[in-house]
């Protein structure tokens, strides 16, 4: 048989990876089987009980998505510097009898931005925007890419002063709220990590961090161009994406982990895409 793996998430049908890994495995010729499974909401541990079922079904590994990546990261055995600053994850493994979580949502990010993008990190000005998971698991990779300043931006600025306390150590990092951003000037990358694009609005961001030359990345994918990519383009910024590509290579870090092998992501990434304009 196959090795069985899955994403659970609920709702779970406008997923995209089981077709992602099964590209993935065709191309890199893996024995596998991925679907997707909708995981119950209640009662409590619920949860739980449908990944332990996999488990002893034979299943290898699982990408988690919403509203699940805080039950799989309380109930994994290990955790990864990275999914421990999330305090989430996006992926476990089950590996004699110990289940392992893992969050790959930053590194993919930035190498969706480092090496599709090509933009080098390193020396430039980076403001994310948002304080939540996605940012909690971006904030590691995008200090070891040695930017010259990051900025995280959020409305409640007490909580993303108190997120950042626990990485300052780590590279040059500041927490502010959006109104301290209007006398930063601008940076060269703008990640808007919140979920405001999810309803169609757009976070209270001035023109002014826009740079023409810059990158705008919405991390919401296929929803065109959002609010927030309409405001950079506005601003001038000529170089605007959504996450699909990070969408992509998280994906595949988390395939090379559980199999050994890294897949080419282009021609995915290609394939899912849809034209922002």
């Amino acid at each position: 048989m196959s090795d069985q793996y899955a994403v659970i998430g609920n709702p779970i049908g406008h997923t995209k990876s089981p077709l992602i890994h099964g590209l993935f495995a065709q191309e890199t010729q893996q024995d596998m089987a991925y679907t997707a499974i909708e995981g119950p909401l209640e009662p409590q541990d619920a949860f739980a009980a449908t990944v332990r079922a996999f488990i002893a079904a034979g299943g290898k590994g699982m990408n988690v998505t919403a509203p699940f990546k805080l039950k799989a990261f309380a109930m994994a055995d290990e955790r990864s510097e990275p999914a421990e600053l999330a305090g989430a994850t996006n992926a476990l493994s089950f590996k004699d009898g110990r289940i392992i979580a893992e969050n790959f949502d930053g590194i993919g990010l930035l190498r969706d931005i480092k090496v599709n993008l090509k933009l080098p990190m390193g020396g430039t000005r980076v403001l994310v925007l948002g304080a939540g998971g996605a940012v909690r698991g971006a904030l590691l990779p995008f200090l070891a890419a040695q930017p010259a300043e990051l900025v995280v931006a959020n409305r409640d600025t007490a909580k993303v002063k108190a997120l950042v306390a626990q990485v300052v150590a780590r590279g040059p990092l500041l927490a502010c709220g959006y109104r301290d951003l209007e006398t930063m000037g601008q940076f060269d990358l703008v990640v808007n990590a919140t979920s405001a694009s999810l309803t169609g609005e757009l976070p209270p961001v001035p023109p002014s961090v826009f740079s023409p030359t810059g990158v705008a990345y919405e991390l919401a994918y296929g929803k065109r161009l959002t609010p927030f990519l309409r405001l950079a383009r506005n601003a001038g910024t000529q170089h605007v994406a959504d996450g699909v590509g990070m969408l992509v290579e998280q994906a595949a870090e988390a395939f090379a982990w559980w199999r050994g092998v890294r897949p080419e992501t282009r021609a995915v990434i290609d394939r899912l895409t849809v034209p922002l304009d």
